[in-house]
């Protein structure tokens, strides 16, 4: 494939300005938590202060994930995303405008972490529901490839942005700049113009029947539902592995500066993964893009049983980082392929609901385990538990069987720009 080819959703207005408002908003989301940690360690010298404000947040998020799904095949996805973003811009501006006045508490803190975790989860299904509306068919592929691509390279720069804005001027200043992201991310999003996927002649329902259809389209495909539960494990063992007994091996062989070159290197394998996913054309993207979730095993094993080697733990990282991209990118394809339009943010909500509401579980369990039984082999279970949840999305039938669709014989039509009210995100 061709550069030209592989960047042809850009030549779609509403793809690319649905890409640069989610780069944008990338960007101030990977500067936030780096200011955020800051000023509340400054404010009060506590991590457990800085886990109530964050864990706020994280819990309003689950909690209306579900609920964001419904909205955003309610109504035009693209101003469920304005709306997000300029209430995430208010919330940010406030937190910033406390911590600049001396004003914050923790309590007000947390107030506004659990907004802005709700207003998140209101944007996160849409984002997803929304790409396929602005490229063909036969431009998923590059489309998720690109959007992963430049999120990899926001979360980047973010946090390279993060720690010179927090060193130089503040963490005040740093949120400020976090509040003007969302603010200009929404902007964006108000120049996507997509044709409307919602079936106008269907009675209104209510939320729960919504949820109910929801649940419906999640459960009849055994793929879906199976990949999302083999989730549910994985993200909870990793982050568990990962991210915080990670910390506490590389402490005692690789050192602290080593861990963040292996973390770099890591993210820097996602932004390989993605530009290999731009070219790849595979029959069965699912079932490849989940044999590639090996790669994490491979890391855990690695961790526990070489880790004083950085050489070999940044190979890995690396090779784990790229991996996971093809997971990522085929799995987007996929259902952005075989949901129903106008019900593929539910899908997504349930997506994002199974994937994360283990993860505060392994992120406990990983310390008491790692007492228990020792750090080396705590990972070494982490790896074995990966690896029977990697086998059993391969084992599925409906994994194996799933074929990406047949390249139309002619290009799909452009998506129209909007000049009715019937032509909406």
């Amino acid at each position: 494939m061709t550069l030209a080819a592989a960047l042809a959703p850009l030549r779609h207005p509403a793809f690319r300005n649905l890409a640069l408002g989610r780069l944008i908003s990338l960007l101030g989301n990977a500067v936030a938590p780096i200011a955020l940690a800051f000023a509340v360690l400054d404010l009060t010298r506590s991590a457990s202060a800085l886990g109530l404000v964050v864990g706020a947040r994280s819990l309003t998020n689950v909690a209306f994930v579900l609920f964001g799904g419904v909205i955003a095949d309610r109504l035009p996805r693209h101003l469920v995303m304005v709306g997000s973003g300029l209430l995430a811009a208010a919330t940010q501006a406030a937190v910033a405008a406390l911590v600049l006045t001396g004003a914050a508490t923790v309590p007000l803190l947390m107030a506004l972490s659990a907004v802005n975790g709700m207003v998140s989860a209101f944007a996160w299904p849409a984002t997803a529901a929304l790409v396929p509306q602005t490229v063909p068919g036969d431009l998923l592929q590059q489309a998720n490839a690109l959007n992963r691509l430049a999120g990899n390279g926001a979360m980047i720069g973010g946090a390279a942005l993060g720690g010179t804005l927090v060193a130089a001027a503040g963490p005040g200043w740093g949120l400020a700049v976090d509040a003007a992201t969302f603010a200009l991310s929404a902007l964006f999003f108000t120049l996507v113009r997509v044709t409307d996927v919602r079936d106008r002649t269907a009675p209104r329902q209510g939320v729960l029947a919504d949820l109910r259809v929801g649940w419906h389209e999640f459960t009849a495909r055994s793929w879906v539902w199976i990949v999302v539960l083999a989730f549910t494990v994985l993200n909870a063992t990793w982050v568990g592995g990962f991210s915080v007994l990670g910390p506490a091996v590389a402490d005692g062989t690789i050192g602290r500066s080593g861990w963040g070159l292996v973390l770099a290197v890591e993210t820097a394998g996602m932004v390989a993964g993605a530009l290999v996913a731009l070219r790849l054309k595979l029959r069965r993207p699912l079932l490849v893009g989940c044999v590639c979730m090996l790669a994490e095993v491979a890391f855990l094993v690695t961790l526990a049983e070489w880790p004083g080697s950085l050489v070999t733990l940044v190979v890995v990282g690396f090779l784990s980082g790229a991996a996971v991209e093809q997971f990522a990118i085929a799995w987007d394809m996929s259902l952005q392929q075989h949901i129903p339009s106008d019900r593929l943010a539910r899908v997504y909500a349930y997506d994002i609901l199974g994937s994360i509401m283990a993860v505060p579980l392994g992120q406990i369990a990983a310390g008491p385990a790692a007492a228990a039984i020792g750090t080396s082999n705590t990972l070494l279970a982490a790896a074995g538990i990966n690896a029977v949840a990697v086998l059993a999305m391969v084992a599925s039938r409906g994994v194996r069987g799933l074929r990406a669709p047949t390249p139309p014989t002619a290009a799909d039509p452009a998506p129209v720009p909007a000049t009715t009210s019937a032509v909406t995100g």
